[in-house]
């Protein structure tokens, strides 16, 4: 089983699109460089993307409230 589960970490975030957004950006700039900041066993960018959203390390700003 994958830890943290997708419930979890759905109660810090909005929806699941904002959780795939908000991971994915923030595994982009990990790999470019970013320091962790959270200690996380893992080496893989994803994997210490959730563990901060989880952590509630980094946050989010929905910038539109939808296409139009």
């Amino acid at each position: 089983m994958i830890e943290p589960g997708i419930n979890s970490l759905l109660t810090k975030v909005d929806s699941r699109y904002t959780l795939v957004v908000a991971t994915a950006k923030r595994a982009r700039q990990l790999t470019e460089g970013a320091h962790k900041l959270t200690e996380c066993n893992s080496d893989k960018a994803v994997t210490v993307a959730i563990n901060e959203i989880n952590e509630e390390k980094i946050t989010y700003i929905r910038t539109k409230s939808g296409i139009k």
